[in-house]
């Protein structure tokens, strides 16, 4: 596995690394696209954002809607699981 060293630098009231050309083209990633960040273990996991294809009659407003219902009773959802 071939690594890379980055500085951390401002951008703005931000802070970013530069990700080389050819790191990008080997997980499909480009300029634009989406990524999603999340911390596991004590380190930053970075990913390309799945794009969904939503079914016919379904538009992102509803799944919307259903995605903060889904956060709201996860508890209870998971409960119904073991059941």
């Amino acid at each position: 596995m071939e690594q890379y060293e980055r500085r951390v630098t401002r951008i703005g009231n931000s802070y970013g690394i530069t990700i080389p050309t050819e790191l990008l083209k080997q997980v499909g990633l480009a300029q634009g696209d989406d990524v999603q960040v999340e911390v596991k273990e004590g380190k930053i996991v970075l990913r390309k954002k799945e794009q969904l294809t939503l079914p016919e009659g379904v538009d992102a407003e509803f799944m919307d809607i259903l995605n903060d219902v889904i956060k709201e009773h996860d508890k209870a959802f998971k409960g119904l699981v073991d059941k």
